[in-house]
């Protein structure tokens, strides 16, 4: 159980206030629950995180007419939140190593919620762009830290239950959104889309500063690596960019390819600062642990499987004559699915099965579901079964996963490795909507043809996801961990 061990900061001075994080009282400290008083605390932003990055997109067409503008500007919301988030997800986690994560996390929702209200508040469509890049900051102080703060909090033999439920928490946001995001849009208007974050987020700042235990292991930082960061955000700016311009934006192909060459370019330049930096932004020797590195690589192609359907079953039932909102309910098996395997897999799958075990059986699960993509009709009556057992697999695999990876990262780098596997979250989210969206676009308006290239690419990821979890050797032991 996770019990505050930092020296209690001095009442008596203004500048610990805002600096130092506070204890939480001992009546609650002291209970043995505590800990899930913590993951449940936390789930309040992986559930928002989810439900905002879900439900914007209904506000397209209400931002298209206010302020009159074309689609490829509106996808601006989406976009350059997404930009700054996973930019921002690396220096995020390793600033609250150096300064406690529960303080970051409370900061970071503190940001996230002001933001959400100036949103709501925007009087053009560049003001909303901009605060959203402000929201995106908070939400990757929020999101480096949450899988810190969940493995940190809970005892190690409860930290894959604890991590189902946080992932739970992510896919329910992810369901409601759409739903959340119609009838908010439809009755109160698209502003109310982002002040509805407000509520949640002040009860969840409250309940942060009462039931998030203080950091207990740090990672001193003497300065900050502003090089690295500013190649990092280059890297992931441009890779992104890259595939959404080759998705169907009116880019020039020189323009694409210039893009690919500039990610290739600083991602190889940011790999050799970090080698030679004084105080670099990533520990390149985490990446040398077998586990972390593969991990890494499952949990980007098991985002990619989760959010390409997102985008590919709209466009085939809408084309088909179906409805948005019979769309979206088709829409929930998936995270439903993912919800009830995340939550429930622990009393259904054999006890003695490893997170390596659970990682097989879950990707071999989403695999063959996408693969039924190829060869069934793509209607309703074999879509709701397909994507129910995609959800399944994903459910089970992605806790298993998240707790191998953060298994292998020493206590004092929790955030950067909780940074490490949002990023590559974020990155699989983007990959998802932009791969399948480029099938889509190739296909020359033959939604059907799209359909089933879009499928293959998700065949394709789902393959890596099972490659990833049969080469990974498992959790390290404890004692190499130190070495790190």
């Amino acid at each position: 159980m996770a019990t505050d061990m930092s020296p209690h900061p001095s009442r008596g001075s203004w500048s610990t206030v805002f600096t130092a994080e506070r204890p939480r009282p001992e009546g609650i400290r002291s209970r043995p629950n505590a800990w899930w008083l913590a993951v449940g605390t936390v789930c309040f932003g992986a559930f928002m995180g989810q439900l905002d990055a879900s439900i914007v997109t209904l506000t397209y067409g209400s931002l298209r007419t206010e302020f009159r503008a074309s689609l490829a500007a509106v996808e601006w919301v989406s976009l350059a939140y997404l930009l700054a988030l996973v930019a921002l997800l690396v220096p995020a986690g390793r600033l609250a190593d150096a300064h406690g994560r529960k303080l970051l996390y409370l900061y970071g929702f503190a940001v996230f919620t002001l933001a959400s209200a100036a949103c709501g508040l925007a009087p053009s469509l560049l003001a909303l762009v901009a605060f959203r890049v402000v929201q995106a900051a908070g939400a990757a102080m929020m999101q480096a830290n949450s899988v810190a703060l969940v493995t940190t909090s809970a005892p190690r033999e409860r930290m894959r239950s604890a991590l189902g439920v946080q992932a739970a928490a992510q896919a329910l946001g992810l369901a409601l959104g759409p739903t959340v995001g119609g009838a908010l849009v439809s009755t109160l208007g698209w502003r109310w889309v982002f002040w509805v974050n407000v509520p949640v987020g002040l009860i969840a700042l409250v309940g942060g500063h009462y039931l998030l235990p203080r950091t207990r292991a740090r990672t001193a930082v003497e300065r900050f690596d502003w090089p690295g960061l500013g190649l990092l955000a280059v890297t992931t700016t441009s890779a992104l960019m890259g595939v959404s311009a080759a998705s169907g934006l009116a880019v020039p192909g020189w323009g694409v390819a210039l893009l690919f060459l500039l990610a290739v370019g600083s991602g190889w330049g940011f790999v050799r600062w970090q080698q030679r930096a004084a105080v670099p932004l990533l520990d390149l020797a985490l990446l040398r642990v077998r586990t972390v590195a593969f991990g890494l690589v499952g949990a980007l192609s098991g985002y990619l499987v989760l959010f390409g359907p997102l985008v590919l079953v709209p466009v085939v039932l809408t084309a088909r004559g179906s409805s948005d909102l019979t769309a979206g309910l088709v829409l929930t098996a998936l995270p439903a699915g993912f919800a009830l395997a995340a939550t429930g897999g622990d009393r259904l799958l054999p006890g003695r099965l490893s997170d390596r075990g659970r990682c097989l059986a879950g990707a071999c699960v989403f695999t063959l579901a996408v693969a039924a993509l190829l060869v069934v009709p793509l209607t309703t009556g074999w879509l709701v079964p397909v994507l129910a057992l995609t959800g399944l697999g994903l459910g089970t695999f992605t806790p298993a996963n998240n707790t191998m990876i953060m298994g292998a990262i020493p206590a004092r780098a929790s955030g950067t490795g909780g940074g490490l596997v949002n990023m590559t979250r974020g990155l699989g989210t983007a990959l998802g909507v932009a791969l399948v969206t480029l099938a889509l676009h190739l296909s020359g308006g033959d939604v059907q043809a799209g359909a089933r290239w879009a499928a293959a690419v998700l065949v394709a990821a789902s393959a890596v996801a099972v490659a990833s979890a049969w080469l990974s050797p498992g959790r390290v032991p404890r004692a190499s961990q130190a070495t790190l």
